[in-house]
């Protein structure tokens, strides 16, 4: 009888490792010794057959000089396809900007990131746009090219599912019904072994960013059944979960919200990951460091991984125009440089760069014009002797000390001279 009952629950092992869907590997095996990136891919210009106009330059109403959100201009001069916008380059030209609906913005972008060093990206969803038909079309084109392009350029690639504008109840009508359309319509996990989706603990990594926060509409009894479903459900689940918290996540305090079974939650995921962004300046970062270590220090005794958040500064003067411009500023690297050193002498095991393309908030790492237009919109450009690729430069500077191919240095790498 228990030979018989031994056999029985073997099969029903077998059968349900059988009916999952992933591919068993992926070319990249891990996050640890990785340096990924968010990439939000949300920018659109008329005529790019989105339908959605100045999607992501402008808030509302009409795009010109001295309406728009975003503080940084792309240097668009490698993009194979550009819209000539209603702004104006100090020469008299047409100033132009890409959209991220293109195959050929994504690929470029892709490009850098093989050239310059970063290991991939993490492409957003933000679950209110996956409810919009035209937005949720937009979403699935850029990130069916970002997959085409990371396999093409030997690049990671993950899913990050952003909570924001998200709804009780959305994370199981929408987050579990996205999932399983992106891994059967896209086979965004079943591309074989050498598929460029990343996996960690030998599972698909999958990301829920906004968990714990204070002020939000949706709690974590809104987010338990979904990474429940991603953790165990037999065709579609296997997966590793990462999870996006506040700053504060530990105290429970200050941007996170009281909710105390927050900590029990992230014990049952693989990877924590804490926001950072806009929480310290280069004056402070004594105090990011010892976050970090408190973060791997709890991260450590739960048996969880963790990942430092990582950004060159922040700037939203032109979405928000009462507030400062360039309100904390990259100082010729030091700031990004000062976090990637602080982090590497915690012995952080991977790094997450925040943002690859977000000039919305000036946190963009790709390339910036150092050119833009002048006019009632002022956009913040780098300092005269850095040049535009230098956050490339430096991200992929801070992989090879991570992957110790090189020993940590201190000091911000110089620009490399052309």
């Amino acid at each position: 009888m228990h030979r018989y009952l031994l056999i029985v629950l073997l099969s029903c092992a077998v059968n349900i490792a059988v009916s999952q869907k992933h591919s068993p590997t992926s070319a990249h095996t891990s996050y640890k010794g990785l340096v990924m990136a968010g990439y939000q891919g949300w920018f659109n210009a008329p005529g790019d057959s989105a339908n959605r106009g100045w999607n992501h330059y402008v808030a509302r109403n009409k795009f010109e000089d001295g309406n728009c959100k975003f503080d940084m201009w792309p240097d668009t001069r490698e993009y194979k396809i550009t819209y000539e916008s209603p702004f104006t380059l100090p020469d008299g030209s047409p100033a132009k900007l890409f959209s991220s609906y293109d195959a050929s913005t994504v690929d470029l972008h892709f490009k850098w990131m093989k050239q310059y060093g970063l290991d991939g990206v993490f492409v957003q969803r933000f679950v209110s746009n996956l409810k919009n038909p035209r937005s949720l079309n937009h979403n699935n084109v850029v990130l069916a090219n970002a997959l085409k392009s990371a396999r093409k350029y030997d690049r990671a690639i993950g899913v990050m599912y952003d909570l924001s504008g998200m709804k009780p109840g959305d994370g199981v009508k929408v987050i579990i019904e996205d999932w399983k359309a992106l891994v059967d319509k896209m086979n965004m996990t079943t591309g074989g072994k050498k598929q460029p989706y990343i996996y960690h603990n030998g599972k698909p990594l999958v990301t829920l960013w906004g968990v714990g926060f204070a002020g939000r509409e949706y709690k974590l009894a809104d987010v338990q059944p979904v990474i429940d479903f991603l953790k165990n459900d037999p065709v579609y689940g296997g997966c590793a979960v990462m999870l996006g918290v506040p700053t504060r996540w530990r105290e429970l305090q200050g941007d996170a919200d009281s909710d105390s079974s927050l900590h029990n939650v992230l014990r049952q995921v693989d990877i924590v990951q804490p926001w950072f962004v806009g929480r310290f300046t280069e004056k402070n970062l004594d105090q990011m460091q010892a976050r970090v270590k408190g973060d791997m220090e709890w991260c450590t005794a739960n048996k969880v991984d963790f990942v430092p958040v990582i950004y060159p500064g922040f700037t939203w003067h032109n979405m928000y125009p009462n507030s400062p411009q360039n309100q904390i500023p990259r100082n010729r690297g030091n700031f990004f440089w000062k976090q990637i050193v602080a982090a590497l002498q915690e012995n952080v095991p991977m790094l997450y760069i925040a943002m690859f393309d977000e000039v919305d908030e000036g946190t963009a790492i790709f390339k910036v014009s150092k050119d833009p237009p002048a006019g009632k919109s002022r956009f913040v450009t780098f300092e005269e002797d850095i040049p535009e690729d230098y956050y490339l430069y430096l991200t992929g500077q801070a992989g090879r000390m991570l992957k110790k191919q090189q020993p940590l240095q201190t000091a911000v790498p110089p620009p490399v001279k052309k």
